[in-house]
């Protein structure tokens, strides 16, 4: 089964959608850093750096995705997703330790905030536009079931809650004095989109193993079977995997011995559908 496979050449317009957010967001959240001084600000930045290049990275592999099936491809080019969520799983590892390495040194060499209202209303606007964009692409990635745009969603997800962490902190700075804060807090962060890119990337490597379906997919197709007790026909050796966007499913039917060919044939084209 492969899912809206003719609208899959159309995925590419989210992957230029997540591209033109990050560049926006790099560009505010830049300002509010040199602004503010802010080590979690800077982290937030560098942040947003990954999603570019996890966007034109999803841009690329999208493009190939999309290729139809030939002689060397026979299930098409849909796994090429997989290396786009693995590359970003990957620069998310990167940056999470530059942001730690930078809040270390700000940890043992603190320095003031300057202007933290307006770095804080410049960062704040950069998040409630990857919020908007992150959940465009997540119930993109459900509905055409791309890897590569959940990835991008997820990550984006990750940024809006790490851009929170990182106002909540400097926002306490600001209010208590506490220079100490904004380093911890975007050490934090550095944790949490460690975690994300751990996600990222165990799903990635999930796929290129051709793991089975989903347990409520399985329901589904023993459902199926289920309904064709009572006519003689047997079902074993049934085994699944998803590939990209190919949900692959394969079983062994055995038909009553006085069936005819045909007859099997129309039984097994009514499964299959």
């Amino acid at each position: 089964m492969n899912n809206h496979s003719s609208d899959r050449s159309k995925l590419t317009r989210f992957a230029w959608l997540s591209i033109a957010v990050a560049v926006f967001t790099i560009a505010l959240k830049t300002i509010a850093y040199l602004i503010t001084d802010s080590v979690g600000l800077l982290s937030d930045a560098l942040e947003s750096i990954v999603n570019l290049v996890g966007g034109l990275m999803a841009l690329g592999m999208l493009t190939i995705a999309a290729r139809p099936a030939d002689e060397n491809h026979t299930y098409g080019h849909s796994k090429a997703e997989y290396f786009s969520s693995g590359v970003e799983g990957t620069l998310i590892f990167i940056a999470a330790i530059s942001i730690a390495y930078t809040a270390i040194g700000r940890l043992i060499s603190p320095k003031p905030l300057e202007q933290v209202g307006i770095g804080l209303i410049v960062s704040a606007a950069a998040s409630i536009a990857n919020l908007a964009v992150a959940l465009i692409l997540r119930r993109a990635g459900k509905q055409y079931n791309s890897i590569s745009l959940t990835a991008n969603s997820r990550h984006l997800l990750t940024d809006v809650w790490t851009s929170g962490g990182v106002l909540v902190g400097v926002g306490l700075v600001a209010v208590t004095g506490w220079q100490v804060m904004d380093p911890i807090i975007a050490i934090v962060v550095a944790l949490n989109i460690l975690w994300s890119g751990f996600g990222i990337i165990r799903n990635s490597v999930s796929g290129l193993m051709d793991s089975a379906l989903l347990k409520e997919n399985l329901d589904i197709i023993q459902s199926v079977l289920d309904r064709q007790k009572g006519t003689g026909v047997e079902f074993h050796a049934l085994r699944t995997r998803q590939s990209g966007a190919l949900k692959i499913i394969s079983m062994h039917v055995l038909v009553p011995g006085d069936w005819t060919v045909e007859r099997g044939h129309k039984f097994v084209t009514l499964i299959e559908k």
